[in-house]
């Protein structure tokens, strides 16, 4: 009996991770994902979009993901699981709902590294153009996979040096905005960040919302807080907070550097929009003109790094959750293998998955957009699934003791009618491949079945 026992201890062992991340590792993690400086791309996009009330757009935006963030925190807390929304849903609505929301979470863990290395790659090749951005992007996936491969702990603590040099140009920036507008004044009136540049008409909310459905994205990545719940000390309370912080922190760096890079902003939301080709780079445009090129530089070179360690984060996500799909046997068991608590199966499955699909994005002329289409659309539907999960788990099980009508139905039904209205706003590409990946999860799910496979 007690060789069996041994034997069994044993092998649990071999499928456990190991507790070693604190409050602060988590919130490196979640902002690593997001990147600081997230807006950079979007910026003229959404100021054209929004009529110029573009830090409107991100406050209105962090509010809309803060009901995201609040179903994450109550899930957390009764499900500390490293599978993250394949545990909850699982737990509020059932094994087949686990499967299709851990499937569709696939698309945002998996691919969102790929965008990420392949940016880093172009990024370093802009700078660096006699070195192959191939070289650069290969640089960046064999880097990250093994500090991934070293550990949590040891990953969380380079990303966290990453981190603060991002901070850093992130505060360099404002401070440099700053002196400008108070030496030169603004471009633009000083509330029209808020309300909009008046170049396109009146301010318009349907304008200001339509703009929120593309403002959230640069959101995505927070919510991997929730995949390294097996790992954190303290109990599941500390990523709950973790969570809520890391979103908050997210919103007012946004607004705050989108308020002002408008106001440096001498071109009119109205011209942006007749001219579609000046967006994506309205931001160091603005920068270029107001302060200088070596600030134009600097952002750069310190998105070209963060890029990679998004990355990083994203692939220890994915590794989370490819582990715990693969413990509960709804993917293969091999990919819940630990070593020293480390899911290396799983991490080089992830990284191996990133590595053709930037490959495949490398190929295209439309290959980034398509790629960052596909992963939100798997990020959006697995958010919904979770606001349902807090209904299904709360309210319809009442697993999680009395139940608060705010906290576990008006909650998660806002933010669920949020997930779905920007689901409507996406592309159409986007929904069909999102609905193809739905109906090949359907399929393995339904083969399982008829396997008699049950989660383990």
């Amino acid at each position: 009996m007690a060789d069996t026992g041994t034997t069994a201890s044993a092998v649990d062992a071999r499928h456990r991770l190991r507790r070693s991340l604190g409050f602060r590792d988590l919130v490196v993690y979640g902002l690593l994902f997001i990147a600081p400086m997230a807006p950079v791309g979007v910026f003229g996009t959404l100021d054209a979009t929004s009529h110029g009330a573009v830090a409107l757009v991100y406050l209105v935006a962090t509010v809309a993901m803060g009901f995201t963030a609040f179903s994450y925190a109550q899930m957390v807390r009764v499900v500390p699981r490293a599978g993250s929304v394949f545990a909850y849903a699982r737990a509020g609505l059932g094994p087949a709902a686990g499967f299709v929301a851990g499937w569709m979470a696939m698309l945002d863990y998996v691919l969102i590294p790929a965008v990420a290395y392949l940016f880093s790659g172009i990024a370093m090749n802009a700078l660096v153009p006699e070195v192959s951005r191939w070289v650069w992007t290969a640089l960046a996936v064999v880097l990250t996979t093994l500090l991934n491969l070293w550990g949590v702990r040891a990953a969380a603590r380079v990303g966290f040096l990453v981190l603060a040099l991002e901070i850093v140009v992130l505060l360099v920036f404002v401070v440099s905005a700053v002196v400008v507008l108070v030496r030169d004044g603004a471009e633009r009136g000083w509330l029209s960040p808020l309300s909009g540049d008046g170049t396109q008409g009146t301010f318009a909310l349907s304008a200001v919302i339509g703009a929120v459905s593309v403002a959230v994205l640069s959101y995505l990545g927070f919510d991997a807080i929730a995949t390294f719940a097996e790992e954190v000390t303290g109990g599941s309370a500390k990523v709950a907070r973790a969570l809520l912080f890391c979103l908050t922190l997210a919103g007012v760096l946004f607004v705050a550097q989108t308020y002002l890079v408008a106001l440096l902003e001498p071109t009119t939301s109205a011209r942006l929009a007749r001219d579609p080709g000046r967006q994506g780079s309205a931001f160091y445009d603005a920068v270029d003109v107001s302060v200088g090129t070596w600030l134009h530089d600097l952002v750069a070179a310190s998105k070209a790094v963060g890029a990679a360690f998004a990355a990083l984060a994203g692939q220890a996500a994915a590794g989370r959750l490819l582990f715990a799909m693969g413990r509960d046997r709804r993917l293969p068991r091999a990919l819940s293998r630990t070593d020293a608590g480390v899911p290396r199966v799983a991490l080089l499955c992830a990284a191996v998955i990133t590595l053709f699909a930037a490959g495949w994005a490398a190929r295209r002329d439309d290959g980034l957009d398509k790629l960052v289409s596909v992963v939100d659309i798997g990020a959006l539907t697995a958010f919904t699934l979770l606001h349902a999960s807090v209904v299904g788990y709360f309210a319809v099980r009442r697993a999680g003791g009395p139940v608060s009508w705010w906290r576990h139905l008006l909650v998660p039904a806002t933010g669920a009618a949020t997930m779905i209205a920007v689901i409507v706003e996406a592309s159409g590409a986007a929904q069909v491949v999102g609905a193809a990946w739905l109906a090949i999860g359907a399929l393995i799910l339904v083969a399982q079945r008829g396997r008699g496979e049950t989660p383990g």
